[in-house]
């Protein structure tokens, strides 16, 4: 089995569950409230822990009561934090998720701790030799293109999931150079209209933008479709849309990161570019029918028993 190492983002997620999102300059009442682990990052590492990958992360808390708090998610999921440094006179990330009916979310996002993880903190020696990589936006972009260097000069395979969706600033810093470091890059379907300039509405417009994905310089691009699945292609221009899994979805906060989970298992396991689609598929599909991020995501037996 491939290691596989997550260099990312921790959040204590603020839940709350209301109706419907508030307009502007409008207050509405929420159902419920909850704290949940979180931090996309931080996700997808307990995403493979749980599955069975053999994890560690590299990351940045506070020194607070919630960093400690997801320190604990972290180590209970089998990942190891030892990489994950707690900061003084920091506070650590944030977000603050409203859910609705049917599990579709608007999260705001408190960067803290994340913000402050620069390139010159990793260390080569964290980079395990021939391992996988799992990447996203909720760091500074030059420690994530240093992440990238890293990885390939040990012969990793590197994984972009480009979430939060990159601004104007941070997109036009994505060039030929930082997508040659990148071999998969999984964005959603609003994520791949930023990255390819092509709106994403049915399978054949998502089809166009995988193919677009390939022409930045990935070696395999995917475009997730929520309840419509994932449609990957590799660079021989091979594609497979995998449908989705009719569930009754209730969070869909971390699906994408319990794709990314389910992805890397496959891969770390030796399972070809399309099989790990679908595990990873599978996975986002299970972890959307719980509540909250960390707490919805899947066990490897209850994965097992929700795809046979």
């Amino acid at each position: 089995m491939r290691p596989i190492l997550v260099v990312g983002s921790l959040n204590m997620d603020l839940v709350f569950s209301v109706e419907r999102a508030p307009r502007a300059g409008e207050t509405v009442k929420a159902l419920a409230f909850s704290l949940a682990p979180g931090g996309k990052g931080a996700n997808q590492a307990v995403a493979a822990g749980r599955l069975g990958g053999k994890v560690a992360m590299v990351g940045r808390v506070g020194t607070d009561d919630f960093g400690e708090a997801l320190l604990q998610s972290l180590a209970a999921s089998r990942v190891d934090t030892s990489s994950v440094q707690r900061l003084e006179g920091v506070s650590t990330g944030l977000a603050a998720v409203m859910v609705e009916p049917g599990g579709e979310n608007r999260i705001v996002v408190v960067a803290g701790a994340n913000g402050k993880l620069s390139p010159e903190d990793l260390r080569e020696e964290d980079f395990p030799a021939g391992g996988i990589l799992l990447l996203q936006l909720e760091i500074p972009l030059p420690t994530v293109k240093q992440a990238l260097r890293l990885a390939k000069a040990k012969g990793m395979t590197t994984i972009l999931d480009p979430a939060p969706a990159p601004g104007r600033e941070e997109r036009s810093l994505m060039d030929d150079s930082f997508f040659a470091l990148v071999d998969m890059v999984t964005p959603n379907q609003e994520e791949a209209e930023v990255l390819t300039g092509i709106r994403v509405e049915d399978l054949p417009s998502a089809l166009e933008a995988a193919r677009r994905l390939l022409h930045l310089g990935v070696r395999y691009g995917v475009v997730k479709l929520g309840r419509e699945g994932v449609l990957g292609i590799d660079a021989e221009g091979t594609f497979r849309h995998i449908s989705g899994i009719p569930v009754a979805a209730v969070d869909t906060t971390a699906a994408g990161d319990a794709f990314a989970g389910g992805l890397a298992v496959a891969l770390s396991e030796g399972k070809d570019f399309f099989e790990a689609l679908s595990w990873g598929n599978r996975a986002g599909a299970l972890s959307t029918t719980r509540p909250g991020a960390q707490p919805s995501l899947p066990w490897r037996k209850e994965w097992e028993a929700f795809g046979s």
